[in-house]
């Protein structure tokens, strides 16, 4: 317990964005949240058709994944990235926010590197492992230092930037150089509007046909709409994938047999996730030209599920004007100091809500 009392974990973030909540549900045409990207639309038919099919499971699942999982998953990354990747190194997580936070203790890390904007479970996951967690600006600006792992994130939350197939390359020789675990949150990566789609640390041009140190951690929550339930696979390099699922099976770290079979069939699926992308580019079309309509600048902001929005402010000083408005946002500095002048605008509402957002910051600007 030393190590928690040394590293303490922060106040929840939306916990103090109660107040801003409250102020914007007083709104007479009530509040529109954009706060968390949490899907709204309904889980595609194909694979509520699967998880009902496999309803009846008494028995206890394979941590490993089911073979018809892991075979799913390696032919959808062949399909997205062109990685040849065996089924032996991709194993089933819990949600991909699990492994985020328990990844650090799985693999005995003792310093952890993750971006300068990054989501805040990184940093949570360096704490619970007790281990020494730093932003990352550059890794030019590690100069020889050694990490245990660090974590990559494109396209990024909360930013929407996505890294460069070069940018990429040069991580991973980095990465190999110094004997650091490269993990590679990728979960957006099927939701892009700009240019190419963005590529993964297990493309052949990024890794050069081998997956030595290199993770890669894909979340079905977004693409496939399947938040509720807990869905996502890490994939790369075998003799690491083998040592989580040694660890996962004592921890008792196992998805639910029906949801494995919801996770084949989506995986199988890629005509729902082409309708999904177009569903948010055209929110995100709606919503980024009411912000600059309203003087917001909207950078970066690519792919993903969210606008980086500035006013050129005090964060906190935007997510209140809105929410007298009637929209709640999260301030840019719930992922790190770098995101204080800056606001995240999930695309995560209905259409009948953005229009209504876009409506009320028109109407304003």
């Amino acid at each position: 317990m030393e190590s928690l009392r040394t590293l303490p974990l922060a106040e929840f973030p939306w916990d103090r964005l109660a107040p801003d909540a409250e102020c914007a549900r007083r709104h007479p045409d009530g509040i529109v949240d954009l706060s968390v990207g949490t899907p709204v639309d309904p889980t595609p038919a194909v694979v509520q058709q699967a998880l009902a099919a496999a309803a009846d499971a008494p028995g206890y699942p394979l941590t490993a994944g089911t073979e018809e999982l892991r075979v799913a998953a390696c032919a959808w990354l062949r399909r997205r990235f062109g990685a040849d990747v065996a089924p032996a190194a991709v194993l089933p997580v819990i949600g991909t926010k699990e492994l985020v936070a328990w990844l650090p203790t799985l693999l005995g890390a003792t310093s952890v590197g993750f971006p300068a904007l990054a989501y805040p479970t990184y940093d949570v996951g360096a704490r619970l492992a007790g281990a020494g967690g730093r932003r990352v600006d550059a890794l030019t600006g590690l100069g020889p230092e050694r990490l245990d792992l660090l974590w990559i994130n494109s396209p990024s939350n909360p930013t929407g930037r996505v890294l460069p197939v070069e940018h990429l390359r040069k991580t991973v020789e980095w990465a190999r150089e110094r004997g650091t675990v490269l993990a590679s949150d990728e979960c957006y990566a099927d939701l892009w509007y700009d240019g190419e789609p963005p590529a993964s640390v297990l493309s052949p041009d990024v890794c050069g046909g081998t997956h030595d140190g290199v993770l890669a951690v894909h979340s079905l929550s977004k693409r496939s709409n399947l938040a509720g339930y807990r869905a996502g696979f890490v994939a790369g390099d075998a003799q690491l994938v083998a040592r989580l699922l040694e660890r996962r099976k004592h921890a008792g770290m196992m998805v639910p047999a029906p949801v494995q079979s919801a996770m084949t069939a989506a995986l199988d699926d890629d005509e729902h996730v082409g309708a999904q992308r177009a569903r948010y580019a055209a929110r995100r079309a709606t919503l980024a030209g009411a912000f600059s309509a309203a003087g917001f600048t909207v950078d970066d902001s690519t792919a993903g599920l969210y606008l980086w929005v500035t006013r050129d402010e005090d964060c906190w000083t935007t997510v209140r004007w809105l929410a007298e408005r009637g929209i709640l946002v999260a301030p840019g500095e719930f992922y790190g100091p770098a995101g204080a002048r800056h606001i995240r605008v999930a695309l995560t509402v209905t259409d009948e809500r953005a229009t209504v957002a876009a409506a009320r910051l028109r109407s304003a600007g």
